[in-house]
């Protein structure tokens, strides 16, 4: 079904951002034809979630020369527009979620999954926020390529004059770089000294460590908390960024195509689109992928969805981002996996929650003097555990504290609630606190089983299982995802139940720390495992109370585990399949060991290190000495030049591409006008018919000129070009009446004594132009004379004897600018460079009336204006 171009309404709507934002899929593939620059999709991503979005976003940022189409495709609607707790209260809908896996896990609350978040932005809109760095036993060098390991944690990102790791670099993106920037107050300092102390305090020696957030301990500031929010401004000038979500890069890289793409094309809804160098699709399930049947099978040719089929080119990408479950399964359906190795390695996180809460008075003792709102606070311990076989396991305690009334159980109520409207302000200033309730969750990491054929945590293709309403026919992911072994044979035994018992002994033990070491103090809350049955205990609740079901922390990961070695991985170091050539994987899928982070800081570190690597930075052109460059295929140039007239250039593959419109069209270099120079750069005809030119010493266009005596200047700008400048014509055609004086490389209709006109420019003809051939045009003009070379071939050499035209700079500080001309084709421009020259003194010949100046639509020389023409809108 067509796609209506109109912005949808509802009974309660006007969804204006999800029409502006995205497309339909039958508007992206009729994006891909119509015109001789229109262009497939060469990076195709599925899944527009907290990974996926990252990389489309980087990919499009690095796309600085406009050689790149990016297509994004999300099996869900545009929903949020940003974190849902940036949001008022109860937005938080369950109608995004949906499980498109079955599971087979022996225990039947292990095959509970809230699943995928069905929305653009994905899980990164309801995400917690904790994102804690790995430290160094997290990235063992058996298990991680020594690559990447280097560029996650060393400097190597260039960013704003210095260098970054991957992962710093990350953490400035989701505003972890700064932590606890908006926990602060008396309740927070003290909390933090009274934890700082008791670990300072505690045996350094030992099967358990408990440390702080880098796996360092050296101060209190260490236990700070490494949550995704600024509520801070990161610079003058700029809103804070609140709490991170890959929603808003999405809208951001989908207006900025959509901005560039009306700019550089002109016409109806169709011409834009096929400008625009990046699509969102929405609502788009892809069933599986297919691979070329002839030669080797390795690339993969074709996506098939719900909605069509999605044609990769010979030079394409495809990047699997739609979660770990998902993304296996399809990698699953589409490669041979010949080693049997795609969906081995499947981890999460062992999680638990203690609450407890400790009276104010024992805090009163301290500090006498604490407000009566005691506010919040947040904090973060390291754990390391030692196995039995000697190698490390991970985990951490996110620590979340708020002061209550008597009745109150949560700490993680106030902790990003306590930013209200204004009107509420007055009642927070009157709370009395009377407990301080702490909530302390363990995150630990699973081991993964990379080795058995069969392993007990895994994801398989589930050929027998009942159809959901988005498989489609195709078969869906069986899960399998337990903590304890799978027999005697598991090979990691007890490693997770291990961690999982020392985790949860460690949150007791920070509870006592943070109650002073006072047991009378230090209350529980107990549940029995009723849902809304809880109160208050002096007794610690068992592991059945406090620990959650594995799938319950959305972090699978592993399956597609990374690796130098193909007989013993999944991907390569970049995320790319070894068995594929234009087939990558992003997201915690590719994580050879868990660690105990949230996936949030390293797959967006990872997203964006594959990015790089797919997409270099463009290595710009060298000048010759003496040459500066106006062009050099990036839009940060391609934005200096400015339009005058109805057409537009697209910046398409590092060149200027002209989009002919009206009569003709010019754009011309603005931060500068020239006097003498010398002038090079490269251009393309597309066809044997193509008409352009190059413009140089010409007045600006802008002003309003009374000396023109032009009506066509009242309504296209680029005749002043004409009027007050000289082109150096291309037109192989030399229309309309053959004659070498609109031939290309010459200056157009100053005669060259054909016909009996006077030889007033000595022109050569230059051997005819190869469409799709790039040239060399040079253009020296030193005084009054203009040199012409095509291709290292002098066509023409000028003398120009017209004191109104083709004025200098040094003579008129309003003239000597360069531009290009779009007349009719797509002639394209690129590597733009002019060299200044000394001024040379202007030599006072007599006046010699030229020959009229031609109409530049037409070729045929007029002394008469022509009458107004209708300008296309």
């Amino acid at each position: 079904m067509a796609t209506p171009p109109q912005t949808p309404t509802t009974a309660f709507t006007r969804d204006v951002v999800g029409r502006y934002v995205c497309n339909g899929l039958d508007e992206a593939l009729a994006s891909t034809t119509g015109d001789a620059d229109a262009r497939p999709f060469d990076y195709i991503v599925i899944g527009g979630g907290s990974f996926g979005t990252v990389l489309a976003a980087r990919l499009a940022r690095r796309d600085v020369t406009g050689a790149h189409r990016i297509l994004v495709l999300d099996a869900g609607a545009y929903v949020y527009p940003e974190h849902v707790q940036n949001l008022p209260p109860g937005l938080d809908s369950g109608e995004v979620w949906g499980v498109p896996w079955s599971s087979d896990s022996p225990r039947s609350w292990n095959q509970r999954f809230p699943g995928l978040a069905y929305c653009l932005g994905g899980r990164s809109v309801f995400w917690g926020g904790w994102s804690p760095y790995f430290i160094d036993s997290e990235l063992p060098a058996a298990q991680w390529p020594a690559s990447v390991v280097h560029d996650l944690t060393q400097p190597v990102v260039p960013t704003g004059g210095q260098l970054k790791s991957y992962l710093d670099h990350a953490a400035d993106q989701i505003g972890t770089a700064e932590t606890n920037d908006f926990v602060q107050g008396p309740l927070h300092e003290l909390l933090r000294q009274r934890l700082f102390s008791a670990l300072q305090g505690r045996p350094a020696a030992g099967q358990l460590m408990l440390t702080g957030n880098r796996g360092t301990l050296t101060s209190a500031a260490d236990l700070e908390a490494p949550l995704a929010v600024q509520s801070s401004s990161p610079r003058p000038g700029f809103f804070p960024l609140n709490k991170f979500n890959a929603v808003q890069l999405l809208v951001r890289a989908a207006r900025l195509s959509r901005s560039e793409a009306e700019q550089s094309a002109r016409g109806d809804e169709a011409a834009i689109n096929r400008r625009r160098r990046f699509m969102v699709v929405p609502n788009v399930h892809v069933i599986r992928l297919e691979r070329n049947v002839d030669g080797d099978g390795r690339r993969i040719v074709r996506i098939i969805t719900n909605q069509g089929i999605v044609d990769v080119p010979a030079n394409g990408q495809v990047f699997l981002a739609a979660g770990t479950v998902e993304s296996t399964r399809l990698a699953l359906l589409s490669l041979p996996n010949s080693n049997g190795m795609i969906g081995r390695n499947l981890m999460a996180h062992l999680r638990s929650n203690l609450t407890i809460r400790i009276p104010r008075k024992s805090l009163e003792a301290i500090d006498p003097n604490l407000p009566k709102e005691l506010s919040v606070s947040a904090m973060f311990v390291k754990g390391v555990f030692q196995h039995a076989d000697g190698s490390p396991g991970h985990f951490h305690i996110q620590i979340t504290a708020s002061g209550v009334g008597k009745l109150e159980t949560g700490s993680e109520a106030e902790l990003f609630k306590k930013i209200p409207n204004i009107d509420e302000l007055d009642r927070f200033r009157d709370l009395t606190d009377q407990y301080v309730v702490i909530t302390l969750r363990g995150i630990g990491e699973m081991t993964g089983d990379k080795s058995s054929s069969d392993p007990q945590n895994r994801i398989a293709l589930d050929w027998l299982g009942t159809q959901g309403p988005f498989d489609y026919g195709a078969p869906r992911a069986l899960v399998r995802l337990e903590a304890g072994p799978k027999d005697a044979s598991d090979p990691r035994g007890d490693r997770d139940l291990d961690l999982w018992n020392a985790m949860d002994a460690a949150s007791d033990e920070v509870a006592l720390m943070l109650a002073s070491g006072q047991p009378s103090d230090l209350q529980y809350l107990r549940t029995a495992g009723t849902p809304g049955v809880s109160w208050w205990d002096p007794t610690a609740p068992p592991a059945s109370e406090r620990r959650d079901t594995l799938g319950s922390t959305h972090h699978e990961g592993g399956t597609l585990w990374m690796g130098d070695d193909s007989a013993t991985s999944v991907t390569d170091a970049w995320g790319q399949f070894h068995e594929s050539d234009n087939l990558f994987a992003v997201g915690p899928a590719t994580l050879p060991t868990m660690g105990s982070p949230n996936p949030m800081l390293s797959g967006v570190a990872l997203a964006r290190r594959t990015a790089d690597h797919v997409l270099p930075a463009p290595v710009a052109p060298v000048p010759e000495p003496g040459f500066r460059t106006l062009f050099d295929g990036t839009l940060g140039t391609f934005q200096q030049w400015r339009i005058a007239g109805p057409g537009a250039f697209a910046l398409l593959d590092g060149a200027m591409v002209a989009q002919p419109a009206g009569d003709h069209t010019v754009l011309y270099y603005a931060p500068e006008a020239f006097s003498n120079f010398d002038l090079r750069l490269e251009f393309r005809v597309n066809g044997v018919g193509d008409n352009s030119g190059v413009f140089v010493r010409f007045r600006s266009p802008l002003p309003a000129w009374p000396d023109i005596d032009d009506p066509r200047v009242l309504t296209n700008r680029a005749w002043v070009a004409v009027r007050t400048g000289f082109e150096v014509q291309i037109d192989d055609q030399a229309r309309p009446d053959g004659l070498d004086r609109t031939r290309t490389g010459a200056i157009y209709d100053i005669p060259t004594g054909q016909n009996g006109e006077p030889p007033l420019q000595e022109f050569r003809r230059a051997p005819d132009l190869v469409p799709g051939a790039w040239n060399t045009l040079e253009v020296s003009v030193h005084g009054d004379t203009y040199t012409v070379r095509i291709n290292g071939v002098r066509t023409t050499e000028f003398v120009n004897l017209d004191e109104a035209r083709g004025q200098s700079s040094a003579e008129n500080p309003a003239s000597g600018y360069l531009g290009v001309q779009a007349h009719s084709g797509r002639v394209a421009f690129r590597n733009i460079r002019v060299k200044p020259l000394p001024a040379t003194a202007v030599v006072n010949t007599p006046a010699v009336a030229l020959p009229a100046i031609a109409d530049a639509t037409s070729g045929v020389p007029s002394t008469e204006p022509p009458p107004r023409r209708r300008i296309p809108k």
